[in-house]
């Protein structure tokens, strides 16, 4: 048996710049949920610098769904509220 490749999966897992991450993220967020911005996710990326790289953050083209959606989720609304 053929195993068939997710596309969605796949697009998930991929690395990606920070404005196909943007696209993607504001595409699936639920509605009514904060909107992220260029600014903001370069903030979310100082904030949480580990998350990006093993060399401490400094790869800025280095962004996936599957890795940062989740958290961004959890950290957007306490930074629109601040």
């Amino acid at each position: 048996m053929v195993k068939r490749k997710d596309p969605i999966l796949e697009q998930n897992k991929a690395i990606v710049t920070l404005a196909d991450f943007l696209s993607a993220y504001n595409k699936s967020a639920p509605e009514g949920f904060p909107r992220a911005t260029p600014a903001i996710l370069r903030k979310f990326q100082a904030a949480h610098a580990s998350l990006f790289s093993a060399s401490g953050g400094k790869n800025a083209r280095n962004w996936s769904i599957e890795k940062h959606r989740k958290k961004l989720m959890d950290w957007l609304p306490a930074y629109h509220d601040a």
